[in-house]
């Protein structure tokens, strides 16, 4: 087996081993800053949509591309090295609430697009910054029944959400994303769909990008929603060959920890991303969660010192405060050092 040759984000693997790398903040938490209504959902475009559209975040990139901008451009100027897309719920099922389907591939390619120019703005020979699209889990899972009185029963199947997958990742992939990342993992069998549309899309474009693989542990047990292991979970998508496994969201970092010691430990041979919620939710915070930056940055500051990362950032209720903060702290740190055998197709 050869060593993985992407075509774009092929900077990243060497930068990867000299320092851990930033990973932008939450993009719902920035929105809410904002205080937008329902007119900015809307636009000129869905003025006469028949359902509402507010908190439908990934309309802003066709009526507000200021806000994701500004958004975006506040994470670099904090020192993110990767912004996210803001197309976590851009999917063509996700989008079946709102009733439109029909765009989710245009908010893809036009999220992507912002995200590009932005990174592009503030790159340097360097410090480049790369476009990550990010591909969320959608509302309707394959392995987790919706009625507790029938546990057979499903709301979707694998197919359909390997073609809403693919489109998905076609549209970022056209947009200009450099990276792909599928995130906040709770139903493994999701991920494998996503996974599988992903290889499709490489195999019929021609390109090959790097892959991040992230799950997120939603109790103290220790597992994701469809039941594994954080270890079983790596094992159930380690033939993907992502250039980087990790957790986000659900846990702060103080309850993550113990789970992304685990990660790094079962995957010794690829690098390791972390980017947990600012603790838990807080109604009385200004961010809605508990964690001011300094809070933050100090326990991923310990992930690091410990030698588990690659990649850090934050999920929901983080900002470009917290990013800078995380970004201060593990500056001083060696990365987490990977098995290179396996990239040349050795055994591990």
């Amino acid at each position: 087996m050869k060593t993985l040759a992407y075509t774009r984000g092929a900077q990243l693997p060497e930068l990867l081993g000299q320092r851990i790398l930033i990973l932008d903040g939450a993009m719902g938490t920035m929105i809410q800053r904002y205080k937008l209504g329902e007119a900015d959902y809307r636009g000129e475009r869905f003025k006469h949509h028949p359902k509402d559209l507010k908190g439908n975040n990934e309309l802003l990139q066709f009526t507000r591309p200021d806000v994701i901008t500004e958004i975006h451009e506040g994470y670099l100027e904090a020192g993110a090295d990767l912004i996210e897309t803001n197309t976590f719920g851009a999917t063509s099922i996700a989008q079946e609430d709102y009733a439109l389907a029909a765009v989710a591939r245009e908010m893809n390619v036009a999220a992507a697009r912002l995200a590009r120019a932005a990174c592009d703005k503030f790159s340097t020979a360097d410090k480049p910054r790369f476009v990550v699209g990010a591909l969320g889990p959608t509302p309707r899972t394959a392995s987790i029944s919706p009625d507790v009185n029938d546990p057979a029963v499903r709301n979707t199947s694998f197919d359909a959400l390997r073609a809403a997958y693919y489109e998905q990742a076609e549209g970022l992939l056209e947009g200009g994303a450099d990276i792909l990342l599928v995130e906040t993992i709770f139903d493994t069998l999701n991920a494998k769909a996503a996974i599988f549309a992903i290889d499709e899309l490489f195999e019929a474009s021609g390109e090959r990008l790097p892959v991040i693989i992230s799950g997120t542990v939603t109790d103290a047990s220790g597992r994701i929603l469809s039941g594994q292991t954080v270890s079983a979970f790596w094992h159930s998508v380690r033939h993907a060959r992502p250039i980087a496994v990790g957790l986000n969201c659900a846990l702060g970092a103080a309850l993550m920890r113990p789970y992304i010691e685990e990660l790094a430990k079962a995957a010794p041979d690829t690098f390791i991303s972390c980017y947990p919620n600012a603790g838990l939710p807080n109604p009385m915070s200004e961010t809605g969660f508990d964690e001011t930056p300094d809070i933050t940055g100090g326990l991923i500051e310990g992930f690091a010192q410990a030698g588990f990362l690659n990649i850090a950032g934050g999920c929901c209720g983080t900002t470009p405060e917290h990013i800078a903060e995380i970004a201060k702290r593990v500056s001083a740190y060696r990365p987490r050092a990977r098995n290179e055998r396996w990239l040349s197709g050795l055994p591990a």
